[in-house]
């Protein structure tokens, strides 16, 4: 065997002993990237979840105006018929007593209605600090998926602890979402 021959064979192990070095990088590089698509995905359901639950409130709100200018509408037409002169009293008393009592359902109607359109719109507001957390932890799970690569480029060490802490921190936002009531 030559010399050369040796010093190849020396080198050829010297780069199969580095690579193993950096099989902890690539799996930590793995593991962050199916966490990029989890909270990814979580993030988008939760974008739409807000959405929806925005529609639903605007569709409620639309409900309780409707009601609250039927009611508007109703005392006035109470209130014509009873400045107005009509000839049969006993059917215009019977006509108001009919639309006092489609008043006092209304109310209750609208007071349901009203604190539904509330909750809704506290639900969108819970949707949208959860979609916040997942984007941050999206995004900082992404930066230390770059920051642990450049890992495999520089041959440093310190990029995979860098990238590991964003990782964390990442982390630690998704799961910041389970605290959020």
């Amino acid at each position: 065997m030559e010399p050369n021959e040796a010093q190849e064979l020396q080198e050829q192990a010297e780069h199969i002993e580095h690579e193993k070095s950096l099989r902890p990088v690539a799996f930590t590089m793995s593991l962050v990237a199916v966490l990029v698509a989890v909270t990814t995905v979580l993030g988008h359901r939760t974008h739409t979840e807000a959405v929806l639950d925005q529609n639903k409130a605007t569709d409620m709100w639309g409900e309780y105006q409707a009601q609250n200018i039927r009611s508007y509408s109703t005392d006035l037409n109470i209130n014509l018929m009873e400045l107005l002169p009509i000839t049969d009293k006993d059917a215009a008393k019977k006509d108001v007593d009919d639309y006092h009592k489609r008043q006092a359902g209304w109310a209750d109607k609208m007071t349901e209605e009203f604190k539904e359109a509330r909750a809704l719109e506290a639900e969108v507001k819970m949707a949208e600090a959860r979609a916040v957390r997942f984007d941050l932890a999206e995004a900082l799970l992404e930066i230390g998926l770059v920051i642990t690569s450049v890992t495999l480029l520089t041959r440093v060490r310190l990029y995979w602890y860098l990238g590991i802490v964003f990782s964390i921190a990442g982390i630690v936002s998704a799961a910041s979402v389970l605290l959020l009531k």
